[in-house]
């Protein structure tokens, strides 16, 4: 359940950064299968996002 939008932006990092954290890819912006492309698209992310693991808890969707 979403509680409110902070709660929101932890769900959709988690989401966005899964394939990494498994380490399926070395950066989410290689994953060919996530929302985070249409994210970009839309400016709710920036393109290098999680790119080295460091900035996955921090950055905050939408911002």
């Amino acid at each position: 359940m979403i509680r409110n939008e902070d709660d929101y932006n932890r769900h959709m990092n988690y989401i966005h950064y899964n394939p990494v954290k498994h380490g399926l890819v070395t950066s989410v912006k290689d994953w060919p299968y996530s929302t985070f492309h249409r994210c970009v698209k839309k400016g709710l992310y920036l393109p290098d996002w999680g790119g080295d693991g460091t900035d996955a808890n921090e950055a905050s969707y939408g911002e």
